[in-house]
């Protein structure tokens, strides 16, 4: 009783709050309010193979499948939600982000054979100053729901780079072109990965990661995004 009287105290000073709307969260709410749950934009992206984000992507890669959660707008509520996981000091929300898009990936046949989940690397620098990487957040998320492994280790980012917004789609693949490497190679041979990041835009990131990736000739690869920005 002491200790639901707390919980309730500790609510009125200090109030949960949904991360997309910003209204308070019931009880039972976590995260994200019943109301966004079902009305934040859902692609449905898992039940067509042929969707847009994997149109735009296996024109310029060799991919097996392509997947976001959600459509982006700016200003929209999925920009919120990205927002706080990034520079609001919320990595929950990448965790339970990724545990929402893995039960959509569990519905499709395309990501019943992932071996192993690789998140975009930050650079060292830019995640010791966050103090987590939002896509490895999210990349748990998803294997705790597929059960399969995250390597963190086996795409690096060397060099930092400024921001991708407000740049051309040149400017964006000039801005990353050569700032991955592979580090432990070992545990990627033939194996089904899947990539996954925050947010495609124009994908000048996950093209530059995945040819990496791609380099080793013996990887099957599929890509997973929180949100997807239509053009």
């Amino acid at each position: 009783m002491f200790v639901k009287i707390s919980n309730s105290l500790l609510e009125l000073v200090y109030p949960r709050l949904c991360s997309a709307c910003c209204d308070r969260l019931r009880e039972h709410e976590n995260i994200l309010c019943l109301n966004c749950i079902v009305n934040l934009p859902q692609t449905h992206f898992h039940l067509d193979e042929e969707n847009p984000m994997y149109q735009r992507l296996a024109g310029r890669i060799n991919i097996q499948s392509a997947f976001a959660l959600y459509y982006f707008s700016a200003l929209g509520k999925v920009q919120e939600l990205l927002h706080n996981l990034k520079y609001r000091d919320q990595p929950q929300i990448g965790v339970y982000l990724g545990e929402l898009l893995g039960k959509r990936l569990s519905e499709s046949e395309k990501f019943s054979n992932i071996d192993l989940i690789v998140p975009v690397p930050l650079f060292k620098d830019k995640e010791y100053k966050r103090g987590y990487n939002q896509s490895m957040m999210f990349a748990k998320g998803i294997a705790n729901v597929l059960n399969v492994p995250v390597a963190n280790d086996v795409l690096l980012r060397v060099k930092h780079t400024e921001t991708q917004t407000r740049k051309s789609i040149w400017e964006r693949w000039q801005n990353v072109e050569t700032v991955f490497t592979l580090g432990d190679t070992r545990k990627l041979s033939d194996k089904h990965i899947l990539l996954v990041d925050d947010v495609m835009t124009t994908g000048a990131t996950l093209e530059a990661c995945a040819e990496k990736l791609l380099e080793l000739g013996n990887v099957q690869l599929s890509i997973a995004t929180i949100a997807w920005a239509e053009r």
